[in-house]
Formats: structure tokens, C-alpha cells, sequence
């Protein structure tokens, strides 16, 4: 796809470059407003709940019984986005894997600066262990998935369920955060034109971060992090025009490298954030489902 073409499809949802100077109540009403345009599909409940003394939202599939579930963090780079505006992803995802799905709404940045969100995403996932008999789920089948900064959030989660002895079935990374450095060349090849900028990305994690020093913090950056040994397997979904391509790549590469099942799927004609316009562009159906795909083979073991 050219660049023409991307710029098109940012123009289906309206969604240009978000005006940063904006106070973040404006910021933040704007990016629901946009994702507010996309429909929800099928027999949908989405129940407002509270999870560890977290929001969140039960997303419930009709017709689908099922004691599998995926926790789902959204995304909007810690700082807009809700558990609200991922729904139209997080259901149609749940529904063509079959599974139950709860969605997070960890708290957000500047107001909740860094590791709230992970703290959020901790208790999230000691509830539905918690209360899986109430929801009529296995505590012992979970999976964690998120687009973008939740992403993030899903792999740290991860590593921290694995060294609390949580064995998670799958993690599930759309176009995931992993590092917070803007060198790599996909940051200077798509630093703007596309969507997500390289100076949006450098603004982003000046509010998550309480001090830029963080940043090699690996549960910020989980790139940095030398033990990831014992992840559960992964998919990695990746933009082929997004300044975070090479981050997910190396991502990917250092997850292999530790012994984690991976599989890095890119969609190289694509801007980050693309499976979220459903309805709008093909690759958004074929990412869902191949994400649906891999958790229902994550999901089939005993």
C-alpha cells in the first residue's frame, strides 16, 4: 500500500495526528470520539465492572460458553483510551476465539504516572483468578492481549505472573511498546506521515514517565529486560509502517533468543493501530483472526 493509500485509510476515521497542545480531557474526547465510530459486532454485552478495585469492562459473546479467557489491555500509549473504546476490537476478538474477555481500564497518565498501569494490570488478573468461578471461567486458562501501549502492559503482566508462579496460556502483543528509544530506523523512516509520529511517541512517555531515567526500567521497557526465559508462548502482531516495527521485531528476536515460542506476524503494508479499523480495511479481519486463531490453539491444551 502507498503512502497515499495509508493516508486514505487514516481519513476513513478520521483520525489524523492528535493535537498535543490540547488540554487532556479535549485530547482524550477527541480519540474516544473517533473510536466511538466503530461498530461493535454480534451479540454483545459489555458489562462496567470492577476488578481488584480496577474498572473494567465483562465483555460477554452470545451464544459462547466457554471457561477460557482473555484479559486485554487497550491501547493510546498510557495516556487516552479506555477499556470502552477497545470493545469493538476486544468482542469481535472474543468472539471468532470463542473465549470470555475482560477489558482493563488501567489507570492513565500524567494523573497515574508509571507503574500504575502495571500495578492495575496485577490486580486485574489476581480478580478474575479470584472470582473465575462467578464468572464461570478456569482460573488456570487465562491469556493476556493489548494493542500498542497495552501491549506493554500485557507482556510485563506476564513476567510478572510468571515469577509469581501464574502459568498464563498465551500473550497476545498487537503492535506492542517495548522500549522507549527512538533510534531505531523505523523511528527516522516513519517519524511522521503516519499516523503515530516519533514526536507523539517522545511526548506519550514524558507523561507516563514520572523521570526519562525509567526508561531502562524493564517493566517500561521489557526490551531491556535479560530474563525472559519462561514467558508463556507469543504472537506478536507488527505494522510494517509504524515507527514501533523495529521494536516489535526485536522484540520478537530477543523472545526467541530467551526460548519463548513466538511468532512475529507483520502486515508490512500497514500503519500502527490497524486492527482496530474494522470494517474499514481488510487487514483489520485478517488480523483478528489470526489472532483468534493462535489463542484457540493456545486454549486447546489440557
Amino acid at each position: 500500500m502507498s503512502r497515499q493509500q495509508q493516508l486514505d485509510s487514516n481519513a476513513i476515521l478520521r483520525q489524523g495526528p492528535l493535537d498535543l497542545e490540547a488540554d487532556f480531557a479535549t485530547l482524550r474526547a477527541a480519540f474516544n470520539e473517533v473510536m466511538a465510530g466503530i461498530p461493535v459486532a454480534g451479540d454483545v454485552d459489555h458489562i462496567p465492572t470492577t476488578v481488584g478495585g480496577v474498572n473494567a469492562i465483562d465483555v460477554t459473546i452470545g451464544g459462547i460458553d466457554s471457561a477460557n479467557t482473555i484479559l486485554y489491555f487497550h491501547g493510546g500509549v498510557y495516556v487516552i483510551g479506555s477499556a470502552v473504546t477497545s470493545v469493538p476490537l476486544v468482542s469481535d476478538l472474543a468472539r471468532r476465539a470463542r473465549v470470555k474477555a475482560v477489558t482493563v481500564d488501567y489507570r492513565l497518565a500524567p494523573e497515574a504516572k508509571f507503574p500504575a498501569a502495571n500495578e492495575d494490570a496485577a490486580a486485574a488478573l489476581r480478580w478474575v483468578q479470584a472470582s473465575a468461578t462467578s464468572l464461570g471461567a478456569d482460573g488456570s486458562r487465562i491469556a493476556v492481549a493489548g494493542d500498542s501501549a497495552g501491549g506493554n502492559i500485557a507482556t510485563v503482566l506476564a513476567r510478572r505472573a510468571r515469577d509469581t508462579g501464574i502459568a498464563l496460556r498465551h500473550q497476545l502483543l498487537l503492535y506492542p511498546v517495548t522500549d522507549c528509544r527512538f533510534d531505531r530506523a523505523s523511528y527516522a523512516e516513519f517519524a511522521e506521515g503516519y499516523l503515530l509520529t516519533r514526536e507523539m511517541m517522545r511526548w506519550f512517555w514524558q507523561q507516563y514517565l514520572p523521570e526519562m531515567e525509567l526508561a531502562a526500567d524493564p517493566n517500561a521497557s521489557p526490551l531491556r529486560d535479560g530474563n525472559l526465559r519462561g514467558l508463556p508462548p507469543s504472537t506478536i502482531f507488527s505494522a510494517g509502517f509504524d515507527p514501533l516495527r523495529d521494536e516489535n521485531r526485536a522484540y520478537a528476536s530477543a523472545l526467541e533468543a530467551a526460548g519463548v515460542p513466538v511468532e512475529l506476524r507483520e502486515w508490512p503494508d500497514q500503519i500502527h493501530g490497524f486492527a482496530s479499523m474494522l470494517g474499514a480495511i481488510d487487514a483489520a479481519n485478517e488480523a483478528l483472526d489470526h489472532g483468534a486463531t493462535v489463542l484457540r490453539k493456545a486454549f486447546a491444551g489440557t
